[in-house]
């Protein structure tokens, strides 16, 4: 006799305008992933000043995710997403405006460090848009389990890692490759644009977004209470301490890629927007099987298959560096760390009291998003030391040579830590 299966709950409009946001946010976001390092080099061919754009704008990852934590414990989270699209709108239109201003963009990159006013100017703008993403986005991931019923969180997760994919990588990137050959300030005003229409959709939602929580003491005793709550728990502190690896591999992988594209690949603006899809692709594909490819292989098997991934885009863009095999490699570290962030960011959601979750998220990502810098500038320093007795097109591929070694380091230390007898102690209690 075949036993009644109830139907799950289902997701809600609020979810959908959640999802909806996030989808433009992360357009926004896949702008930027092309336009921020692209301005970079039509001012200098310096590798570690261009790395520099991109370390200002993940350096905020290291210097304010714990305050964001208790912040998010403290206010209405919805208001702090509103906020923070706002105010990333209002700093790229403004650079974007400067940017036509007369003999602000130069006829002709400098090869040394750049000492121009402009410069200065994106690096501010990068700083400040990375402090709003920070917060952001730590307020965004505590206001899902308050909209969403606690059994569809993995679905929830995989439809939002899915979108915000898609958008980031597969849309936003080739769009900005577009945009870019039309006008670079035109890249930037579209990419503030679709922060302001994100923190609308945001607003819709109704509700009060404020944690239940005991009065608020001082910032930093909250702070050591997140941070006591997850080295308390051997596997979470595990967890974003291997993240925090593999974010600073694969942003260093990342960082390397855009100048090798340029100078060894041959590739335009368009071109490489159109190898970024392979990062959308394997997103979408790992969004939308996640929860399909975690029951088929188990959480242990997928986590560790994410860090097998960096390695072989390292390895590819070493051995096989044509666009059709860095595509497919780009792919499949995608899908694999998409499928890692749908079982970790489940497991926080659901197991951690919502009091305490921002600060939680928030020390979790220190460790786990703060290495981001590091990586970026090992990329540039890389390159520039090996330049001196490299070949320009060999020093340009030493971020990927560093990428493997780490990459198999990685791999050798995390192995037995996210053992499936480790993850089931841990969803035990």
């Amino acid at each position: 006799m075949n036993q009644h299966v109830p139907p799950k709950p289902p997701l809600g409009p609020s979810f959908h305008r959640l999802l909806a946001s996030s989808g433009l946010a992360n357009l926004a976001d896949g702008i930027g992933i092309v336009a921020w390092p692209w301005l970079a080099s039509l001012i200098t061919r310096d590798p570690l000043a261009i790395a520099l754009v991109g370390v200002a704008q993940k350096l905020p990852w290291f210097l304010f995710a714990l305050p964001s934590g208790v912040i998010t414990d403290r206010f209405d989270r919805r208001r702090l997403v509103i906020a923070m699209d706002v105010l990333r709108f209002l700093v790229l239109i403004m650079l974007s405006v400067a940017m036509l201003m007369p003999g602000m963009l130069p006829e002709v990159p400098v090869d040394e460090f750049p000492a121009t006013l402009l410069y200065g100017l994106l690096l501010i703008s990068a700083l400040v848009v990375g402090f709003a993403e920070v917060l952001r986005d730590n307020s965004a991931v505590t206001l899902l389990p308050a909209i969403v019923p606690h059994a569809r969180l993995e679905t929830a997760n995989g439809r939002m890692g899915s979108v915000e994919m898609v958008m980031n990588m597969m849309i936003g990137p080739p769009l900005a490759g577009l945009v870019i050959g039309l006008a670079l300030p035109l890249a930037f005003g579209l990419y503030g644009l679709a922060f302001a229409c994100a923190g609308l959709l945001v607003l819709s939602i109704r509700g009060n977004f404020r944690s239940q929580r005991p009065e608020a003491r001082h910032w930093i005793s909250e702070i050591r209470e997140g941070t006591a709550y997850l080295f308390a728990r051997p596997l979470l502190r595990d967890l974003a301490i291997g993240l925090g690896g593999l974010n600073a591999i694969e942003v260093m992988l990342l960082t390397g890629q855009l100048l090798y594209a340029q100078e060894v690949m041959g590739l335009s603006s368009a071109g490489y927007g159109v190898l970024l899809r392979g990062l959308a692709a394997g997103g979408l594909v790992g969004g939308l099987l996640g929860e399909s490819i975690i029951r088929r292989f188990g959480a242990s098997a997928c986590l560790r298959a994410t860090i097998v991934g960096c390695l072989t885009w390292a390895l590819v863009i070493l051995v096989m560096p044509r666009p059709v095999f860095v595509w497919a490699a780009l792919m499949l570290s995608s899908l694999t760390g998409m499928v890692w962030n749908i079982i970790t960011m489940s497991l926080r959601q659901r197991l951690i009291p919502p009091h305490l979750l921002g600060r939680i998220n928030s020390v979790y990502r220190f460790f786990g998003l703060g290495t981001m810098p590091l990586g970026m500038l090992m990329a540039g320093a890389s390159v520039s030391l090996t330049e001196a007795f490299l070949p320009r097109s060999q020093a340009l591929a030493m971020p990927f040579v560093l990428g493997a070694v780490l990459s198999l380091l990685l791999l050798a230390g995390i192995w037995t830590r996210v053992s499936p007898k480790a993850l089931a102690a841990f969803q035990a209690g």
